[in-house]
């Protein structure tokens, strides 16, 4: 199957950047995105340039590392699937693809395929942890956790933090990110110490780098968690308590 790929390329973050078309001739449909780069690589390092720079890790949809924008689309055409798994079975012979960047004004270029999204760190880096009493080690059994609330935090903690979400909204939004990570930390016993910390933290430091958010829901379509758009509830929900609650650490 040959495919003709319209690649972003740009040198480094200050550097102006272009599309470069190239063909390849023999893509197979159980070849992922990633895989279709690798062979486009392989081609362009045999001609003696540049391989297209751009992110992987376990190509097993966990890391959330491998995130580009495919025709448009944060991760691609397939809904809540990353790049690792968006597969060509659904391109047609002589299909032209544009592969870029994730866009996002929050996610500044590195080079080629490569953004910094280092903004969703500084998030978890505010207060995206929890604090542990010290001392002696808490018997089993002495934090009990419902089977209905422990599913629910699993559900939120599934957040990958690939930034799909932030690309996919009009507004810039981080707001699924940070509302996955505030419902998932509220909902478990150990979450709760420095509740309102957290939120205020995590919450100030989103506001900084992202926009709000409108409720497109763009979002949630291309989470490959697929964390509901409930979650972002949890970030008015914890910003209120915090404010009514302010006693709390």
């Amino acid at each position: 199957m040959k495919l003709i790929l319209d690649v972003w390329r740009q040198e480094n973050p200050l550097g102006p950047g272009h599309y470069e078309t190239h063909t390849v001739d023999d893509a197979a449909p159980e070849m992922s995105i990633l895989e279709l780069l690798d062979r486009l690589n392989d081609q362009l390092v045999e001609e003696g340039r540049d391989p297209v720079a751009f992110e992987s890790d376990c190509r097993e949809g966990i890391c959330g590392a491998c995130g580009i924008t495919v025709d448009g689309q944060p991760h691609g055409p397939q809904r809540n699937t990353p790049s690792c798994h968006q597969r060509l079975s659904g391109y047609e012979d002589g299909r032209r693809i544009r592969l870029e960047p994730l866009r996002s004004a929050t996610y500044p270029v590195i080079r080629d395929l490569v953004v910094d999204r280092s903004a969703l760190d500084r998030v978890i880096t505010a207060g995206g942890y929890v604090g542990v009493p010290g001392g002696a080690a808490l018997p089993a059994g002495a934090l009990p956790v419902s089977h209905e609330q422990a599913e629910r935090a699993l559900d939120m903690a599934a957040c990958i933090g690939c930034g799909a979400c932030v690309a996919a909204c009009p507004n810039g939004s981080a707001h699924l990110f940070v509302g996955a990570k505030l419902a998932h930390l509220s909902l478990l016993p150990t979450g709760t110490l420095a509740r309102g910390h957290r939120a205020r933290a995590m919450i100030g430091e989103m506001e900084q780098d992202f926009g709000p958010c409108s409720l497109y829901g763009e979002c949630a379509q291309v989470c490959p968690a697929n964390i509901p758009l409930t979650a972002i509830a949890a970030v008015n929900k914890e910003a209120l308590r915090s404010l009514l609650r302010r006693k709390d650490n």
